[in-house]
């Protein structure tokens, strides 16, 4: 279910590009799926109360996990298609493991590096054709500078993440106030911009924002949070080495997505780099070696 909804989000945000403004967007989106949020946890009882330092690392989860990094994606599908934006965004997984190890000392296996060289590989070869005739103004360009830093601006909402759960703060309720928070500054940048948050629009984009608030935000993390429940980070990373699969197989069908031969050798090199991150080939060693040999 994760990988199914949240690599399609990559094509329902092309139905939010155009008319209406991407700020605007994303403020009704997080609007919705903080209320959601809001009323899921208040139906449970949690706790929500907390201290002014940890509000302050809400905000920074409200920045960099619900707001800078989506509004830099949906800037950057205005010159990229869903298909090589969600491939540029599965670069997370490396960007989140040096992160870590910047931020919380955890070391870095040696088969990240080689992991990380088969991802950069698979981005320069997706995008040969624009490297090869660099420029600056060039569309493919900026949408690929902007998809990178949006990653790197939600690794770093990941890392505060990471700190919350480190101080025992749920999950659920750290982002119950980053989406509230979220929505909070969202709102006053439409407010202060002069936006009007009345909009008319057609079907598509009311249905798309929709599914992306309550199906994108709201269910698809309720079911990452399972499977990190269930099965550990480690497992459950491998959905960013998924979902691009999912959102390469829709905008073919339904953007027209054309498939070149640099195309297949920079998603390849990037699908490879993904799993060979989360594949511990020590323990693997291990347990071929223990195991009992079978005729």
């Amino acid at each position: 279910m994760t990988v199914l909804i949240w690599g399609s989000t990559w094509l329902a945000i092309e139905f939010q590009l155009g008319e209406v403004n991407e700020v605007v967007s994303l403020c009704l989106r997080f609007t919705l799926a903080a209320i959601c949020m809001w009323a899921y946890v208040i139906i449970k009882r949690m706790p929500m109360r907390f201290n002014l330092k940890n509000h302050c690392f809400f905000i920074l989860l409200a920045m960099g996990n619900f707001g800078l990094n989506y509004l830099m994606l949906y800037f950057a599908q205005g010159y990229l298609n869903s298909a090589m934006a969600s491939i540029a965004f599965s670069l997370l997984l490396v960007i989140n493991i040096i992160n870590t190890r910047l931020f919380f000392g955890k070391p870095i296996a040696k088969r990240i590096y080689f992991g990380a060289t088969f991802g950069l590989f698979g981005i320069t070869a997706l995008f040969w054709h624009d490297l090869r005739q660099f420029d600056l103004n060039s569309g493919a360009i900026i949408g690929l500078g902007l998809a990178l830093l949006g990653t790197l601006i939600a690794s770093f909402g990941n890392m505060v993440s990471v700190r919350n759960s480190n101080n025992n703060i749920g999950v659920l309720q750290g982002n119950a106030w980053g989406m509230l928070y979220s929505s909070i500054l969202l709102g006053a940048y439409v407010v202060l911009a002069g936006e009007s948050l009345i909009i008319h629009a057609n079907w598509q984009y009311w249905s798309s924002l929709l599914y992306l608030a309550v199906f994108g935000t709201v269910i698809a993390f309720a079911s990452y949070f399972s499977l990190l429940k269930n099965i550990g980070p480690e497992k459950a990373s491998y959905i960013i080495v998924l979902f691009p699969l999912v959102a390469v197989l829709l905008s073919t069908y339904f953007e027209n997505f054309t498939w070149q031969s640099n195309t297949f050798i920079g998603f390849s090199l990037v699908l490879l780099g993904n799993a060979i991150v989360l594949t511990p080939f020590d323990k693997l060693k291990l347990h071929l070696i223990q195991s009992p040999v079978r005729s």
